[in-house]
């Protein structure tokens, strides 16, 4: 695997302020996302490789599933079942985003192949509180031509869009989206997932 069209991290928050039904929420919506013949279709049609990464306070980072080639279906599916069953093997604490896109910088730095494109979704709820801060990071990223993207969860912070906004999203055609709170989680993983990847939707 020489060369991929897109190597694309999603970043989970696992911090303290998701509560375990909140996690599944996001697990299963995401995992739900994944499978929308949409993003299906738009995955599949030139080769992509997507990691996992789930991260809470500082030092708390931990990839949940290593770069996975998504070629087939059948592969993006497989892909999809570990989302779905994704475990919290981070300690619930606070959250450092900052923390996050260094992970996922080190993530990118082993990714198996060229990719043409390199997107880094940051999942969560809150506004970083903790570690370093994202903006500095975000402006190195952005400078290598990392897009970082954003999914913000509105349910405990009205305003996390514009702290989004201001210190995490970057990069070529950088955009968050929003959800008012997590049963409409899925939904707004799947537009964010058709938007990035410039898919059809069918």
């Amino acid at each position: 695997m020489d060369h991929v069209d897109l190597a694309m991290v999603l970043a989970v928050d696992g911090s303290a302020s998701v509560t375990y039904e909140e996690f599944g929420l996001i697990a299963g919506g995401m995992a739900s996302a994944l499978r929308d013949p949409a993003v299906v279709a738009a995955l599949t049609k030139a080769p992509s490789i997507l990691s996992l990464l789930l991260w809470s306070g500082p030092g708390a980072q931990e990839v949940i599933t290593g770069w996975t080639r998504v070629g087939t279906a059948t592969e993006l599916e497989a892909f999809a079942q570990g989302v779905d069953d994704m475990p919290r093997l981070v300690k619930a604490g606070e959250t450092a985003i900052g923390e996050a896109l260094l992970a996922s910088i080190t993530l990118l730095a082993h990714v198996p192949a060229t990719p043409k494109r390199s997107i880094v979704n940051v999942i969560g709820d809150g506004r970083s509180n903790a570690g370093v801060a994202p903006g500095p990071i975000r402006d190195m990223m952005a400078a290598a031509s990392i897009t970082i993207n954003g999914l913000c969860i509105l349910h405990e912070e009205a305003d996390l869009l514009a702290s989004y906004e201001k210190e995490v999203i970057g990069g070529p055609g950088a955009f968050a989206v929003v959800c008012r709170d997590y049963p409409d989680f899925q939904d707004a993983m799947r537009r964010k997932l058709v938007r990035e990847l410039g898919a059809t939707i069918v």
